[in-house]
C-alpha cells in the first residue's frame, strides 16, 4: 500500500482509534463529493448555456 492509503498516527504517539480513522475517512470523501458535485454542476450549468445559444441561432 502506499503512503497515502496508510492512516499516519497522532501526534501523541498513540495510535488513533478505528471510529477516529473511519470519522476522519468519511470527512474527506464528503469533502472530495462536495467539491465533484461543484464541478460537476459548473460543467452542467456551461453546457445548458452553450446548448440554449445554439437552439436560439
Amino acid at each position: 500500500m502506499s503512503e497515502e492509503t496508510v492512516p499516519q498516527q497522532g501526534g501523541t504517539g498513540q495510535p488513533k482509534g478505528l471510529l477516529q480513522q473511519m470519522e476522519e475517512l468519511m470527512a474527506a470523501l464528503n469533502a472530495d463529493l462536495s467539491a465533484l458535485d461543484a464541478d460537476l454542476q459548473a460543467a452542467g450549468d456551461a453546457g445548458r448555456g452553450s446548448a440554449e445559444e445554439s437552439q436560439a441561432g
